[in-house]
């Protein structure tokens, strides 16, 4: 720390302390800090509390749930039966309002089909399907939350995972049935 002098009195504490004693000088960032033997040795306890550091060699329960905290958390919308993801008819236009994305609707080919499934949705004049929707987006993650049941479509059975948000994810289908998982690198 040339050029800077960091006096024997503790950041914490305010008490003046000598080098025989101990403590410790350095730099938080760009502030000059400087503890006392006492509050040095609190502050390795206190931060021993939210590591992984145990003397039994076991998890810290209290050190996941702060880290998991810090770096957050991301929902996925999946669907977890076999038959394919979809969002019924009404979420699908509840989803394109709230996002504030223009569309149109005009009748499908046949009547039945119009019935069954509703107007086809277009956007952009062209016809806009609900499986382009990022499935981490909020306006559905809340649709789905707030709807249960009547937010899914035919065949889909959607619920919510909860990831760490520093994941890098994808979403995994076998016959419909899909689940997160994390992505890793491959060659061929």
């Amino acid at each position: 720390m040339a050029g800077q002098e960091i006096d024997h009195q503790c950041s914490v504490c305010s008490c003046d302390y000598t080098d025989d004693e101990g403590g410790i000088q350095g730099n938080f960032g760009m502030l000059p800090v400087s503890f006392c033997p006492t509050c040095f040795s609190c502050m390795c306890d206190m931060a021993a509390q939210y590591m992984d550091i145990g003397l039994d060699g076991e998890s810290n329960p209290a050190h996941d749930e702060l880290m998991q905290h810090l770096r957050g958390h991301r929902d996925i919308v999946i669907n977890s039966q076999h038959g394919g993801f979809g969002l019924s008819y009404d979420t699908q236009i509840a989803w394109l309002e709230k996002s504030g994305v223009p569309y149109k609707t005009v009748p499908r080919r046949d009547r039945h089909s119009t019935e069954r499934y509703g107007p086809m949705i277009l956007v952009n004049n062209k016809h806009w399907s609900d499986k382009d929707i990022p499935r981490d987006d909020s306006v559905l993650v809340s649709l789905v939350q707030e709807l249960g049941k009547a937010s899914w479509g035919d065949h889909a059975r959607l619920k919510i995972i909860r990831i760490p948000a520093d994941v890098d994810w994808q979403i995994d289908e076998y016959d419909g049935v899909e689940w997160v998982s994390e992505r890793h690198r491959t060659w061929e």
